[in-house]
């Protein structure tokens, strides 16, 4: 096996199938990148047994061939290689020669057989998106995503794709987050998976890299649901997990549709105040802002034992005085990752969940937080 790259895609090539590279695995096959060389093309694969990775490039192949390298000693030799072409040869005895300008090294590798395959994802369904679309779509809800491995279900995201329309949502049991967007293909009809929090985070990762050429259709992300497997291709590159089973939360239901308070405020301006109360809390001293939706103004305060903190907020609205606690960390992050620069804040009692709406009546996006019980002043 013998080629010739430039090493600054050689770097992204590694960089993106090293994502899901295993740190420490019973096959040690698994702890390497997989690299296939055929005709003027290089397949650099990652794996870890829940998620895949595999990316192409073009590369000058004097002599087709496969290898596994260390993925951690591969990347630190060809970040540290300078910037110009390198030559990558294989011998008889599994010893991978690398050189660039002056620069020489020699590795062991292993053979490709030892690497498990990745899994193949049947074409049942399918749709494109904008890449930059998915990127923030997945970025607005997968904050919400659950850690709690006890509902394994939660721990990913609800696609749902119906009407030439893409809808996600995340829930953890004490935050809600919906983000919808149209879409103009869909193939093989309506359908919905629950695709892993942590293979999301890796998706919006490739969909944020710097697309390799001019072609059109790298600004399109294609996600094909198979039937234990979603595959998300994003230009040369592919990413593929296991579909999460179970029942996912009818959060259509959980959603309150009748709340009597309805105010407008800037995010920025309500995000800022939220930071300003929040300097009183900490892991060790905890408390949630109480809020009071006053006439045209959000009074928020935070006490701990280290002292207490008051801050104002303007709004647009009458909240009637309604007080109201919430977990700062859940309330901002709601705030930070709304795609709008004002918002609707629909409320009911001081025990019901808030609602985060656009201004204007259409359906982008919907968070709901619920709120921490206030202890009496």
């Amino acid at each position: 096996m013998k080629f010739t790259c430039e090493k600054v895609l050689l770097q992204n090539a590694i960089s993106t199938a090293g994502r899901v590279v295993a740190q420490k695995s019973s096959i040690p096959a698994l702890e390497g990148i997989l690299i296939r060389a055929s005709g003027q093309e290089l397949v650099f694969s990652g794996y870890n047994m829940q998620t895949g990775i595999r990316t192409r490039l073009s590369a000058n192949i004097v002599e087709e061939g496969n290898i596994v390298v260390s993925s951690r000693l591969f990347s630190e030799i060809i970040r540290k290689m300078p910037d110009d072409v390198v030559s990558f040869s294989v011998n008889d005895h599994m010893v991978v020669h690398l050189s660039c300008g002056a620069s020489d090294f020699e590795i062991s590798g292993l053979s490709a057989a030892e690497y498990p395959d990745l899994p193949e994802v049947e074409d049942e369904y399918s749709i494109q998106i904008d890449r930059k679309v998915l990127k923030e779509m997945i970025e607005e809800v997968a904050f919400a995503v659950s850690t709690n491995e006890s509902r394994p279900i939660h721990t990913g995201a609800l696609f749902e794709i119906a009407e030439n329309s893409l809808t996600m949502a995340a829930v953890d049991g004490f935050r809600l987050a919906v983000r919808r967007e149209p879409l103009e293909r869909v193939e093989g009809g309506e359908f919905s998976f629950v695709a892993p929090g942590q293979a999301l985070n890796e998706v919006k990762g490739i969909c944020s890299e710097g697309k390799s050429s001019g072609d059109e259709d790298e600004t399109f992300a294609s996600i094909t649901l198979g039937k234990r497997h979603i595959l998300f291709t994003v230009g040369n590159t592919e990413l593929i997990c296991r579909r999460l089973e179970g029942e996912f939360l009818d959060y259509r239901n959980a959603v309150p549709k009748k709340n009597p308070i309805s105010v407008t405020v800037e995010t920025k301006d309500l995000i800022g105040s939220i930071d300003r109360v929040s300097v009183m809390i900490s892991e060790k001293l905890k408390s949630p802002v109480r809020c009071v939706f006053d006439h045209d103004k959000i009074l928020l305060s935070a006490k701990t034992a280290t002292g207490d903190a008051k801050d104002v907020c303007p709004m647009t609205g009458d909240g009637g005085g309604l007080e109201i606690g919430f977990n700062n960390r859940y309330l901002m992050e709601a705030l930070r990752y709304a795609p709008a620069d004002t918002v609707r804040i629909e409320l009911n009692t001081g025990v019901s969940p808030a609602l985060i709406l656009p201004v204007e009546d259409n359906e982008k996006f919907l968070y709901m937080v619920l709120p921490v019980r206030l202890k009496a002043n």
